[in-house]
């Protein structure tokens, strides 16, 4: 590892952080910590008094303080947090009413649209007001099959005002895979798009919708909202209640918005699991642990104010979108966009930093290797004044892609790759804005967040790759599972390996700058000879070629044991030959360890990614072991899946 780190924020930019702020703030309720470390400690050591001023710190708006911040702390599962308090999630995303612009949206060539507090608000008003003419009331479902745009952003926040529970997918799932989800959720109402625009093409989705509806009787409404066209035919969902956006949106003008009062823990969001292995899980997040979770996160981590223009790639079914749209807590501008971030070339999303003043560009690893192999170098041909934070996240970055930031990106910036997900609606590991950034590394474990990694007899290790676990718990661990009365889900998803604490399922190392590296899912690694490996080292090898744009490396069973299978997705215009398949060998070897060689590399020319961006080893897996793979339709792109059944080479 090297000595020297890529970046260190300047003195006046650690003087001006919200983390010093809370620290200082800290300091005038007696707990003086000189530094970021002692910080975290603090804030795992004392979690009951880290989020009690944490709350008060970031101004959440409540009618009803809590009677207790935790309730029965010893029991991962059974802990309850600020008992006896009463808030809308709603509420505290729409402090702001003025005519600062609140959201800018940039679908795939067309133009911007913006929209400001005070229109915001209006809208969720207008919303509001028709969701309970039409009957919704606390628990109700309401779900969204939309692009990233302005309107499910009103559309979420009008149910959440309601205490409806807001769950949502992106357009390009197929049929099979909506229904996995919504079908076991059983939502009211459904707001759609007409369609939706991705790599120069437009796409239907009113079609799929009447597919969709043939199977979900639960539904009473469709919203559609226009996008691929100005005026959409409504007949094409075949199902009588579909109404456009306008025409269900309340007439009446200076509503005001009707926040119920909730406790900390009433349901807000429905997230799912990626599905890969069978039918995905439904993930039930509070509104009191997701809200006090963004806050943290966004205000001391990410250091957003409200003068900032805040984006992250994402769809509206990754968890990114929700974290994203919490940034209007802070008053900041939160920029959607949505289509392809490469169309028409690969400038796309610098054009919109540029155009929009961008201060946070937030975007996945694959994004950045993806960025660095088209040969396109922003910090060169773009305006960048204004940005000072990357984000990255979906999967581990690589050494190369933390120098390709600072290279060829901006050299004054803090890149926080940050780690968490779905399961927890939030992050495990952080940026931290007053520290250093080091190549390779997360900058920091999330405050109050009692991370740590054990090895296989459950003892903490450093600078050895093992579990990432939390100790403690923590107020965005989800309330439950949906359809799971009894927990045993939720229990075998996080608590089997270790008695009581969580187990997160990524493979890690925590590092002597307090730092982390991830090296994969755990149930992803490779057991050459009973020793584990992380697939993320060896695509950082591979990858760094020019003659390789992607890989995937799976274990196989084979002698008793498991040998390391390598398949490469090779650049335009480049062979196949014994000569690469020695390179490849040669890099891993000198920069790895023998045990990475894997002992077959083989052409393939599609890797199969979930909807969000990763890269799917457990069912590649089962392919080429020719077990069934039981949904396929939580893939981007399904069809890739085929190219790995009966490769002759895997059968000898």
């Amino acid at each position: 590892m090297e000595e020297k780190p890529l970046w260190r924020p300047s003195a006046d930019a650690v003087k001006k952080a919200n983390m010093t702020r809370y620290m200082e703030y800290l300091r005038t309720l007696g707990v003086t910590l000189p530094s970021y470390d002692d910080l975290w400690k603090w804030s795992v050591e004392h979690r009951e008094e880290f989020w009690e001023t944490l709350w008060d710190f970031t101004d959440v708006i409540a009618s009803r303080r809590w009677d207790e911040v935790l309730q029965n702390g010893e029991d991962m599962l059974g802990s309850r947090w600020f008992t006896g308090a009463r808030l809308n999630f709603a509420e505290n995303l729409l402090r702001y009413r003025d005519d600062r612009v609140a959201l800018l949206f940039k679908g795939e060539g067309q133009p911007l649209r913006s929209i400001t507090y005070r229109e915001l608000h209006d809208g969720v008003a207008r919303l509001a007001r028709s969701l309970r003419e039409f009957g919704i009331k606390k628990g109700d479902r309401i779900a969204g099959f939309v692009p990233n745009m302005i309107e499910p952003v009103i559309a979420m926040l009008a149910a959440a005002s309601i205490g409806a529970i807001w769950s949502s997918c992106s357009p390009d799932f197929g049929i099979k895979g909506v229904l996995d989800r919504f079908g076991q959720i059983e939502p009211r109402i459904l707001f759609t798009a007409d369609g939706y625009y991705y790599n120069g093409r437009t796409h239907d989705s009113l079609e799929r919708i009447g597919g969709i509806l043939r199977e979900l009787p639960s539904i009473e409404k469709v919203v559609v909202i226009p996008y691929a066209s100005a005026v959409p035919d409504l007949a094409g969902t075949s199902f009588p209640e579909t109404v456009l956006w306008a025409d269900f949106l309340s007439s009446e003008k200076d509503l005001s918005v009707k926040f119920e009062q909730l406790p900390f823990d009433h349901p807000l969001y429905i997230m799912y699991s990626s599905g890969t292995t069978g039918v995905p899980k439904c993930i039930v997040h509070g509104a009191g642990g997701t809200l006090l979770q963004h806050l943290k996160e966004l205000i001391l981590h990410a250091d957003l104010v409200r003068d900032d223009r805040i984006f992250y790639f994402t769809t509206c079914g990754w968890m990114m979108w929700n974290w994203l749209v919490s940034s209007l807590v802070v008053g900041s501008t939160v920029l959607l966009y949505d289509g392809s971030p490469f169309y028409p070339g690969p400038e796309a999303l610098w054009t919109l930093a540029e155009e929009t003043g961008m201060t946070v560009f937030g975007t996945s690893a694959k994004y950045i290797s993806a960025l660095d192999k088209s040969g396109l170098r922003p910090g060169k041909g773009f305006d960048l004044t204004s940005l000072r934070a990357v984000l990255s996240t979906g999967s581990p970055l690589s050494v190369e892609n933390f120098q390709f930031v600072y290279e060829h990106i901006k050299e004054d910036i803090c890149l926080s790759s940050i780690s968490g997900g779905t399961d927890i609606i939030s992050c495990f590991a952080l940026g931290n804005p007053i520290g250093a950034v080091w190549v390779g590394e997360l900058q920091t474990r999330g405050l109050g967040m009692d991370v740590d990694v054990f090895d296989g007899q459950g003892r903490p290790v450093r600078n050895v790759q093992g579990e990432l676990v939390c100790k403690s718990s923590f107020p965005s661990q989800p309330i439950y599972f949906w359809n799971d009365p009894d927990g045993k889900k939720y229990r075998g998803a996080y608590f089997d390996i270790y008695t009581n604490i969580w187990c997160h399922g990524d493979f890690v190392e925590l590092t002597d700058h307090h730092g982390m590296i991830i090296y994969g899912r755990s149930d992803a690694t490779l057991n050459p000879g009973g020793v584990r490996i992380g697939t993320a080292e060896i695509y950082r090898q591979v990858e760094s070629l020019d003659e390789v744009t992607d890989s995937l490396a799976v274990g196989q069973s084979w002698d008793d044991d498991v040998r390391v299978i390598l398949f490469v997705k090779l650049s335009g215009g480049t062979e196949f030959t014994e000569e690469l398949v020695t390179g490849i060998k040669r890099l891993i070897r000198s920069n790895c360890t023998p045990r990475h060689v894997p002992a077959l590399i083989l052409p393939i020319a599609d890797i199969p990614y979930t909807i969000s961006g990763k890269k799917v080893e457990l069912a590649v897996r089962k392919m080429i072991e020719n077990r069934p793979v039981l949904n396929r339709d939580a893939l981007k792109n399904p069809e890739a899946l085929e190219l790995y059944r009966n490769i002759p080479e895997l059968l000898e």
